[in-house]
């Protein structure tokens, strides 16, 4: 038997994973989707995530950030915001004495990373390529695979994603919705100089935004609805770059379009985050507005603080004593009392940032371009805000 057992290896679930079995206990993680391997000649990936600060201390604790690293990342060390030109706030690493503000990361990479680090520890069995067909939990959770393995252990972790099985086994409810419009994914090739910026402007009819990669890649985000969206698509590259440049800043530099991709927006908050011996991380425990590029990072932060407080009881307490009910129950409270009011207040602070920035109403607008105007020349309470964004209070 497992002393737990993750569903999900995911970026989330791997870290998850890869955290507990440094502390010494015995993990089973499962994926039913395995990553394509690495290789330099890959183009860039669809789905990339900014890595904050504090995202890249965990990974570089559990040991992954330096196979990430083998691979391909790209630094950004400035950060702008706008609506009007004008009025915007600009931030630099150098403001809060750090090298950078963060990595444009692709997803599968940040997961293979973490996948090289599983691999080489004993702690771990991972079930590969395996699709679950039954999730029992009472006072122990069996896991039944498609080959007619079951899995058997005494905490189960739910990091599958926003229709998370485990989450639906647990019968643990949520609260959300899908919001009106879509963001479309351009991906490109500039030419010029390797761009070290990410940068946002908001329009009446959303956020379009500017995320560097590698190498002069890069990944362009348009918010628009899903009709606009799906037309968009149906374009040809050429006649996309045409509407790109119509409607993106002159903060653009040349390009040539490589592929599109469109993504549903959607909240999602699990109604709580541990039921018995079931706990929810990542996505499965809530899903956010990407506007400000927080989601990973808000699962990230789930890892930390569920391996801090067992960090704390095992302080005081061996293994097998934290992990009896009438003990896990007492730092799974103190996990969803750390994570679930910190992930709503970003939640809904993405939501009001959403509404307030995405309309034309004329008062408002002026309003916002003069916060923007100010915060520009706020000093302390700027350099404060982009802490609290990388994660570093």
């Amino acid at each position: 038997m497992f002393d737990f057992c993750v569903v999900g290896g995911g970026m989330v679930g791997s870290a998850m994973a890869l955290g507990l079995a440094k502390l010494g206990f015995k993990v089973a993680i499962i994926e039913p989707v395995m990553p394509v391997p690495f290789e330099s000649k890959q183009p860039p990936d669809m789905r990339v995530s900014a890595i904050s600060l504090t995202s890249e201390a965990l990974l570089q604790d559990l040991g992954a950030w330096a196979h990430i690293k083998n691979m391909r990342l790209c630094p950004y060390k400035r950060l702008s915001v706008w609506d009007k030109p004008s009025c915007r706030t600009d931030f630099d690493c150098q403001a809060i004495e750090q090298p950078h503000l963060g990595h444009i990361i692709e997803n599968r990479l940040v997961q293979l990373g973490l996948h090289a680090g599983i691999d080489a520890d004993q702690n771990l069995m991972f079930y590969q390529n395996l699709k679950i067909t039954k999730i029992t939990s009472v006072d122990v959770s069996e896991v039944t695979l498609e080959d007619g393995q079951i899995i058997q252990a005494k905490i189960l972790i739910g990091a599958d994603g926003g229709h998370s099985l485990v989450r639906d086994a647990a019968k643990i409810g949520v609260q959300g919705w899908q919001y009106s419009q879509q963001a479309l994914g351009i991906q490109i090739k500039t030419y010029d100089v390797q761009q070290d910026i990410t940068w946002q402007q908001f329009t009446p009819n959303g956020p379009i935004a500017f995320l560097p990669l590698y190498d002069g890649f890069a990944s362009l985000v348009w918010y628009h609805s899903a009709a606009d969206i799906n037309y968009l698509k149906s374009l040809s590259k050429i006649k996309l770059k045409q509407h790109v440049l119509q409607h993106f800043p002159a903060d653009l530099v040349d390009f040539e379009v490589l592929d599109v991709a469109g993504f549903p927006l959607t909240r999602m908050h699990a109604n709580q985050y541990f039921k018995g011996n079931t706990v929810l991380i990542g996505d499965a425990a809530h899903t956010i507005n990407p506007l400000a590029g927080q989601g990973v990072n808000l699962g990230f932060k789930d890892v930390a603080a569920l391996l801090s407080v067992l960090n704390e009881e095992l302080a005081t307490h061996d293994r097998t004593t934290v992990l009896q009910p009438k003990h896990y129950c007492h730092w799974l409270k103190k996990y969803e009392v750390a994570r679930r009011r910190d992930n709503l207040v970003m939640m809904s602070a993405m939501d009001l940032l959403y509404s307030t920035f995405s309309n034309s109403n004329m008062p408002l607008k002026i309003l916002r371009n003069l916060g923007l105007k100010l915060a520009n020349h706020s000093g302390p309470i700027k350099n404060n805000a982009m802490k609290y964004a990388m994660g570093l209070a």
